[in-house]
């Protein structure tokens, strides 16, 4: 049994940080520290667990830190609109431990976080994804329903993260409009509002082979550079990524149109 709540106590946050470094194989120059855990909870942000149970068994109920399988972490923010400023979440991580992973839990997170803001009167979530990542893809768009209209070339500068295997830290940035009736709509699986493509963007499956291979990893730097140009210039066209979809060879297909309010 898994389950999502808020953090509790520095053996949690503790765990986060554990996590984290499993995740991403940062370095001391880049990991988050607990103190930074801790403070997101108290200025407003979120730091949410998920947490194995049936492993907690027979042990104290007070941590369950031991059995922590994934978290995700806020930090609040202030977005000038032309309405005024308007309070928002930056969702800054996201990790689920091996072994549970492509099992749904990365949505379950994002779901909590979701009701979490909704409750204080939240509506509005962002966070920074790699566009070469087609699960992360998938989930934040086919499956949360976030649009994307900005791209951020080299965003963190060099990382140290195994998973970045050495490219650019190119990043697209992720809307979550939390009470939208289209966000509502995909989270209850139900098909959205038929939108004109008019752009369509490909990553290719072998993209993680790419990124682990010294070999290869200039194939992977081909389509990071391909793709940057063509997210800035449709971009720049007023168009948004509004859709994704897998292919037969499980490439993966950003699907790019125009938003409308309330996207």
């Amino acid at each position: 049994m898994i389950e999502i709540r808020a953090c509790r106590g520095f053996d949690e946050l503790q765990a986060c940080v554990e996590l984290e470094v499993k995740t991403w194989g940062y370095d001391p120059t880049d990991l988050v520290p607990k103190k930074t855990f801790l403070l997101a909870q108290k200025v407003g942000g979120q730091v949410i667990g998920a947490f194995n149970k049936d492993h907690a068994k027979g042990r104290s109920e007070e941590t369950g830190a031991e059995d922590m399988v994934g978290f995700a972490m806020a930090i609040p923010g202030i977005k000038n609109t032309a309405r005024g400023p308007r309070p928002y979440l930056h969702s800054h991580m996201l990790a689920v431990k091996e072994g549970y992973r492509n099992q749904g839990l990365g949505f379950r997170l994002k779901l909590e976080q979701r009701l979490e803001a909704l409750s204080r009167g939240i509506c509005h979530m962002e966070w920074t994804f790699d566009p070469l990542e087609i699960k992360n893809a998938y989930l934040n768009i086919h499956r949360l329903g976030a649009v994307m209209r900005e791209y951020r070339p080299d965003f963190y500068g060099v990382s140290s993260s195994r998973l970045q295997g050495g490219l650019p830290t190119d990043r697209l940035l992720a809307e979550w409009e939390l009470d939208s009736d289209r966000v509502q709509i995909i989270l209850d699986g139900r098909p959205a509002a038929a939108r004109g493509i008019e752009e369509r963007i490909q990553v290719p499956a072998s993209i993680y082979q790419w990124k682990a291979a010294d070999a290869d990893r200039h194939r992977a730097l081909a389509v990071q550079l391909e793709n940057r140009g063509r997210f800035q210039q449709a971009f720049q066209k007023g168009l948004a990524v509004t859709g994704f979809s897998l292919d037969a060879e499980g490439n993966g297909v950003f699907e790019l149109s125009r938003l409308f309010d309330g996207a």
